[in-house]
């Protein structure tokens, strides 16, 4: 006779944050610490910029987010200026 075991663990949780309301519904507990701690880090940095630097913002990561391959020329672009020493044009 074989007894089908349970696992006790996660089946769900649901984040919603209370300043802006904002709704996650992850299925582990690593997931459930990497949205919460990710969010939580995007309200810190939002906090700190004003009006112009937010859209600014909100514009390049549209951009970036939308072009990955553009946002990785533009890391290694970055890294290869900072090696050389210089913001060479």
């Amino acid at each position: 006779m074989t007894t089908k075991r349970t696992t006790c663990g996660w089946d769900q949780a649901v984040f919603r944050c209370g300043r802006c309301d904002t709704k996650y519904t992850v299925t582990s507990e690593e997931d459930h610490l990497k949205a919460v701690g990710a969010h939580r880090d995007a309200h810190a940095v939002w906090d700190r910029l004003d009006p112009i630097e937010r859209d600014g913002l909100a514009s390049i990561l549209r951009t970036l987010l939308s072009a990955p391959d553009l946002a990785a020329e533009l890391l290694a672009l970055a890294d290869r200026q900072h090696q050389a020493g210089s913001d060479r044009r």
